[in-house]
């Protein structure tokens, strides 16, 4: 079977497809034969060597997959069941997606939801599941359409555009931020109301004119600065990524004066009872018509230079890898 392998020599991360043998496989009890990956941020990170996401060597990347169970030692799954995964390390500390093959723990599966095949699943992949989760947790924090303007940092990206197509389908209004002006139709098309600059986002105040009723930000550092000094009283901010670093250069003000939330998202170590709940609400919500405008689909053999292209900001929507 194929596999996109990365390896390490003189502390560079090299990637290339290569075959590997099923004894090969890390442990597990559910071996799956996969037909759709993705690329993620996550993943550009560890192809290119260009983020601390792999440790230990030789690694198969791809954070996520969908297949058909091969065989199964676990109950709850059996031979010919479509299944899906996402995040738990796998592609990072255990062996991931981009191979035609993965073996990985039981717990680690979601049934395929009815209503959606496996080249959908991909569509979506880490980076829709993630954008549900974060549009949950405006939910939950009592965010509603009436209440105003939600806007999407880092909106052309996987995360931000499925964000943009769910809190459209929603009823929100939506402002998309992005760095990239090519971006800006595909942006209106998968439902924002307008569009702002990245460069808007460069300084900040401690507390600036209430703009948002809630935020979606996948860029963290000084733009999740601004959207906090932004927010509406009451606010909420669902965090999830830092492309733009880790750093928050912000104060308290937000917080106490304005009752702000800044609600971080994590779409890795999710619980199972919230992963069924997200990827039913994915079926249900996600407008048909995204999975026409959202995905670029290629190989397994052009995973590297897709990565570089995420990395060099290159890519809008998802990027969905064809396995089998």
């Amino acid at each position: 079977m194929q596999a996109l392998i990365l390896e390490q020599h003189d502390g560079k991360t090299h990637a290339s497809v290569q075959a590997i043998e099923e004894s090969q496989l890390p442990q597990g009890d559910v071996t799956v034969d996969i037909q759709w990956s993705s690329l993620n941020y996550k993943d550009a990170l560890a192809i290119t060597g260009k983020g601390k996401i792999i440790r230990n060597f030789p690694m198969i990347p791809g954070i996520d997959f969908a297949g058909v169970v091969h065989s199964s030692e676990d109950p709850r799954f059996h031979a010919g069941q479509q299944v899906l995964l996402t995040g738990w390390g796998v592609g990072e500390n255990h062996w991931g997606g981009l191979s035609q093959r993965a073996r990985v723990q039981g717990d680690w599966l979601v049934a395929q939801p009815k209503g959606l095949d496996a080249r959908q699943a991909m569509i979506i992949g880490t980076a829709g599941f993630t954008a549900m989760l974060c549009v949950m947790a405006l939910e939950d924090a009592g965010v509603r359409p009436q209440d105003g303007e939600i806007v999407v940092t880092g909106a052309s990206g996987g995360v931000g555009s499925t964000a943009v197509a769910l809190l459209h389908k929603l009823g929100y209004q939506v402002a998309a931020v992005s760095g990239r002006e090519s971006t800006h139709d595909y942006l209106r098309s998968l439902g924002a109301n307008r569009i702002l600059s990245r460069d808007e986002f460069a300084e900040t105040r401690p507390l600036e004119k209430q703009l948002w009723a809630g935020a979606v930000d996948t860029v963290g550092d000084k733009v999740l600065a601004k959207v906090l000094a932004q927010m509406n009283y009451g606010g909420c901010v669902a965090a999830c990524g830092l492309a733009g670093g880790f750093a928050l250069p912000t104060t308290v003000m937000p917080f106490i004066l304005r009752n702000v939330r800044l609600q971080g998202v994590d779409s890795v170590m999710t619980p199972a009872a919230r992963r069924a709940e997200a990827w039913q609400r994915l079926v249900q919500d996600l407008p048909s018509s995204y999975y026409n405008q959202s995905a670029t689909e290629i190989a397994l053999a052009q995973a590297p230079e897709f990565a570089d292209k995420i990395m060099n900001n290159q890519i809008q929507g998802r990027t969905l890898v064809k396995i089998a």
